[in-house]
This record gives structure tokens, sequence and C-alpha cells, in this order.
């Protein structure tokens, strides 16, 4: 069964054909406890939310982490999505509806809840930094990761070290954006290729935009 990734008429990373792509790897391996981290708007979120409803029902569990429009203390080597700075719409209407309208930061916290509000059930936002909270969450029962949150090689390093240390040996996925050509960035790139060096793991480029390692 396949979803078609939808925009939800708010600001997505994955434009076009690449979410239809990344539901794909959802139904090759059909996950149930799912982490993403970089929540960004919600877009993926609500998707991947869609589809585990599909696929199981009410028993799955979703948890995101992100900055939620929190300033970071070092952002010297971060890299930051123009859009979380202003807030522009390269569609008017939507600049209208969301920044004079609704007058709603579409990166907040409460604007990610509000779009996830159907399945606050099962969903558990989390607002940090990963270098500070991802350790203390329950990684064990995590089935299934999107990484796609700080991107300097620092954070993605510590970030898969910490999802790896605690899904060693469980055939668990960890599928990383921004690595392959179509949506290159070199520190994310660099740090993935160093991290599965040093722990001997097999990374599988997925249409030459993401990164697939199995635990």
């Amino acid at each position: 069964m396949r979803l078609k990734y939808k925009s939800y008429w708010r600001k997505s990373g994955l434009k076009g054909k690449w979410g239809d792509i990344y539901l794909s790897r959802l139904d090759i391996y059909k996950p149930k406890n799912f982490l993403e981290i970089g929540v960004f708007c919600g877009v993926t979120a609500r998707n991947t939310c869609d589809y585990l409803s599909r696929t199981n029902g009410n028993n799955f569990s979703y948890v995101g982490v992100d900055l939620f429009s929190i300033v970071r203390k070092d952002e010297n080597d971060e890299i930051k999505p123009t859009f979380l700075k202003d807030q522009k719409f390269s569609n008017p209407f939507k600049n209208l509806y969301y920044n004079y309208i609704l007058k709603e930061n579409l990166n907040s916290m409460e604007s990610v809840n509000k779009f996830l509000k159907r399945y606050s059930q099962n969903v558990k936002l989390i607002k940090g930094d990963t270098n500070n909270v991802l350790a203390n969450i329950d990684l064990k029962k995590i089935d299934f990761t999107f990484l796609d949150g700080g991107h300097s090689y620092q954070t993605v390093i510590s970030d898969l070290s910490i999802l790896y240390k605690n899904m060693k040996g469980q055939s668990k996925v960890i599928l990383c954006d921004d690595y392959g050509k179509e949506s290159y960035i070199a520190e994310v790139e660099k740090a993935i290729n160093d991290f599965t060096k040093q722990n001997n793991l097999k990374l599988n480029l997925i249409e030459n935009r993401f990164a697939e390692i199995i635990t």
C-alpha cells in the first residue's frame, strides 16, 4: 500500500517526487514506532502519521524532535533554512494567510501540534537540541528514524552515534536526508561516510539524495 505525499499547503523540505520516494521507504519496512529529527513545519510528520495510521491502525507512535524556533547557542557551523528566518512564501496567498491572517509561525511547537491534532494520542513532540535531548528518549523501541535535523558535521555524528548505540544489531533503519547530489550538504555527507566506515555499516544511496543505514 502506498500513499501520495501531501503538501497540506504548508512548507516542506520534500518537494515534488521526493515525498513519494520517502514514503516508499516506509512502505518497504512498515515501521510502527517512528522518530523524526528535524520536524520543520510538520508536513513530513503528518504524512508519516497518515502512513503509520493506515498500516497500524491506532497502534503506532511518532516522536518528533526539533528546535521549534529556539535559537541555538552556537550556530557557527550550522545550516539553517532561510525560511525559518522570515517565513516568506513564494505563494502570496500563503504569505497573506499565515503571516497576516493567522499570524502563525509554522515552525513553532504550537503550530505543529495543532497540525498533528488528529494523531495527538500517538504523537510526542520534543523541543530542544538533539545534543541535549536525544539521549533522554527511549530509542530502543524506535524501529525507523528519519534524520534531517542539524546539518553540521559534529551534530550529524553525535545524532548517529546516539541512535546507533541504542539500535546496534537490531536491523533498524536510519534514513538520512541531504546526502546525495540531489540535495547535497558536504558536512552531512562526510559525517555519514565517516560514521558508517568507523562502525563497518552498509550505506544504501536512495535516488541520489537519501542515505539509508541498517543498524
